[in-house]
């Protein structure tokens, strides 16, 4: 799986790595700014779970459909390309956006940004594989889990300071100046990204031979088969499902039971960035336990036990406090089943496994969202919080007594 360059060229990966990261980083940086901007106003404009769940669908959907197909252009191309060429289209797409908002007339608000969100989804849906994907490439195989956690906390640092400038960005100028914002960051990132040497992946001649849909197939067959990585999608999609009400209806919990202000949303977001860099930053140092599923239930377990307590709790500064304990276990989720896929799959099929891992997100998230989203709009989020935490809870138990 790994190449010989990583284990005879130390300095190189370690190089490649470093420019990798902060390349990550930087476009993520703009992105976020752009998506909490884009969260914000249409909660306090509509304070709706039904507009909420059609925000969280444009976001979603596209990418969960787009990922079938670039989880198969990451295992036929070279992903790097693919990488630049997916942050160049967002970066266009989003500077058009900004001149139609600048320029244009925009008396209503809401379809510019769900179209903003739907556009940017697909962008996702074709990165996110390719990055995944690269990582073994140029990480050795030991460092994995311990890379996958200290690139988590990169990533998060980005996304701690992300609300604080959302939130002066958009009270000092209008909604355009954003997406300007990541237009300049994404620049940034593409020039870095260059930098990096990355080889081509292995592809065999039968298999750049297939046709299309025939590669799709042989990678969701491939997940279907092996029970290691079917176990670990399922896992990871029922997670994701099961943490939509604690994780992304937070926004409506909080205008709801505490009061409709900036400062409010702000702590909250920045107490979940908090707790998920110091999560990623431990699990860099610590390396998990040698039984990498005793980590993933280490995560669930503790994710869930602190959920259950959030939906009693009616004391912001409690609330805020247990969102940031709640979110040390979120690297630890991801982390642990990332890295167990990078060491599992065979690199020819790694862009296709990690397809299917962002469309399990982009699913099941939505899928949530649907679901509990409405539900907000006649029950209290506090109790769906409370039932899903049980069920998490429930999921880290069967990773502990697993018979395999």
């Amino acid at each position: 799986m790994l190449t010989k360059e990583i284990h005879e060229r130390p300095q190189m990966w370690r190089r490649n790595t470093v420019l990798f990261i902060i390349s990550q980083a930087i476009t993520l940086f703009g992105s976020s700014i752009v998506q909490m901007a884009i969260i914000w106003q249409v909660a306090l404009e509509t304070s709706s779970g039904l507009w909420m769940t059609i925000l969280t669908l444009s976001a979603t959907v596209p990418q969960t459909i787009i990922s079938f197909f670039g989880g198969v252009w990451a295992d036929r191309y070279p992903r790097k390309r693919l990488i630049l060429l997916a942050d160049m289209g967002i970066a266009v797409v989003t500077l058009f956006l900004a001149l139609v908002f600048l320029f244009g007339e925009t008396e209503t608000i809401l379809p510019w940004l769900i179209l903003v969100s739907a556009l940017r989804s697909i962008g996702t849906g074709i990165q996110t594989p390719a990055v995944s994907a690269v990582i073994p490439q140029i990480v050795p195989e030991k460092h994995l889990i311990r890379y996958n956690g200290i690139n988590g906390s990169m990533m998060t640092i980005v996304q701690f300071a992300s609300p604080a400038v959302a939130g002066a960005v958009l009270s000092i100028g209008s909604f355009h100046w954003t997406l300007l914002l990541d237009v300049a960051t994404a620049i940034v990132g593409i020039s870095i990204l260059c930098l990096v040497s990355i080889t081509q992946q292995r592809t065999s001649e039968q298999e750049s031979s297939k046709s299309f849909f025939t590669d799709m197939k042989a990678g969701i067959s491939y997940a279907a088969s092996e029970k290691k990585v079917k176990r670990l999608l399922l896992n990871y999609g029922a997670f994701i499902f099961l943490s939509v009400p604690s994780s992304f209806l937070t926004v409506l919990m909080i205008e709801r039971t505490f009061g409709d202000s900036y400062t409010f949303l702000t702590v909250n977001e920045m107490a979940v960035f908090a707790g998920m860099v110091l999560g990623g930053i431990l699990l860099g140092i610590w390396g998990g336990f040698k039984d990498r599923m005793r980590t993933l239930a280490f995560g669930l377990l503790g994710f869930g036990a602190i959920s259950l307590a959030l939906g009693f709790t009616y004391r912001f500064w409690l609330f805020a406090v247990l969102m940031f304990l709640m979110s040390f276990f979120i690297p630890v989720v991801q982390s642990s089943t990332t890295t167990m896929l990078q060491e599992h799959v065979p690199e020819e099929k790694q862009g296709r496994i990690f397809g299917l891992l962002g469309a399990m997100y982009s699913g099941f998230m939505p899928l949530g969202t649907a679901i509990f989203g409405p539900l907000a709009d006649t029950i209290k989020i506090q109790w769906m919080v409370i039932g899903c935490g049980v069920l998490i809870v429930c999921l880290g138990m069967q990773q502990i007594f697993r018979k395999d």
